[in-house]
């Protein structure tokens, strides 16, 4: 049942429920942007290729569409990607506000124009690119658009969960990892779950913070761990089992660096 329809049995079941108060909640949910994060892989020796475009064409006319550009890094080590990896955050109104942006997008002369100006020399991307549509978690700070006086580094962590233990997850971040994370230097940027199954819905968190460096992040993570709040927390929640599935595919992280472009830095 779709929002719509529920708003639509509510008025039924009271008739109190004025078509003003309608409006009012479906302006209310309509706000809640939606947001979408993309990973691209280049060919190799393609990345500032690719980056150009993006610093040159692709970011301004997404904007022109209606798409809000927050955050692109790359990945700091060449593991992860370094050389040939852009992975980067996005908001729109709402995923059919999403869909009309890309079509509009990818229909612009401009677009096209740039597109075939930076392959002349052969294709950029080694594979399609890789979209998650997220929906943003109740104890995920606003996302603020920030630039530090400082450089600094960030982490993109990715948790999968043991089956029906998304939740507990949830609640444990809620309770507990939050502000544990924040006593230790650590700072929240956002945190979401996919929206869709296939990408993850029912057993995915994903979340950026940013530290000083990676170095202060791999130390703050350490004493994190040593905590005795945590320990406990961990030890309670875990208790019938642990709530991620086994490493390395349990606990994902890879620590990032802003482009030049970024809004974020």
């Amino acid at each position: 049942m779709n929002f719509l329809s529920r708003l639509l049995l509510l008025a039924t079941a009271m008739p109190l429920f004025t078509a003003s108060a309608l409006q009012a909640s479906e302006t209310s949910a309509s706000a809640t942007p939606v947001y979408e994060l993309r990973i691209y892989t280049t060919n190799e020796g393609k990345l500032p290729n690719l980056l150009a475009r993006f610093r040159d064409h692709t970011f301004g006319l997404f904007e022109k569409h209606g798409i809000t550009n927050i955050g692109y890094w790359t990945p700091i080590e060449k593991e992860d990607g370094a050389d040939t990896t852009l992975i980067y955050l996005l908001s729109h109104k709402s995923r059919e506000a999403a869909k009309a942006s890309y079509a509009a997008f990818g229909q612009d002369p401009a677009w096209k124009s740039a597109l075939a100006a930076s392959e002349v020399n052969g294709k950029i991307l080694a594979k399609p690119p890789e979209s998650i549509f997220l929906d943003i978690t109740a104890y995920s700070p606003k996302i603020e658009i920030t630039k530090s006086a400082t450089p600094r580094v960030f982490e993109l962590r990715t948790y999968t969960t043991t089956p029906g233990n998304l939740d507990n997850l949830h609640a444990r971040f809620t309770n507990h990892t939050m502000k544990l994370f924040s006593k230790y230097g650590m700072s929240h940027l956002g945190y979401w779950t996919p929206s869709d199954a296939d990408k993850g819905k029912d057993n995915t968190l994903i979340y950026l913070l940013f530290h000083n460096s990676k170095e202060a992040g791999l130390e703050s993570f350490t004493n994190f761990r040593k905590d005795p709040d945590w320990i406990a927390a961990k030890g309670l929640s875990e208790k019938d089992g642990s709530l991620t599935i086994p490493q390395p595919d349990g606990v994902k992280s890879v620590y990032l660096k802003a482009v030049d472009f970024s809004p974020i830095e």
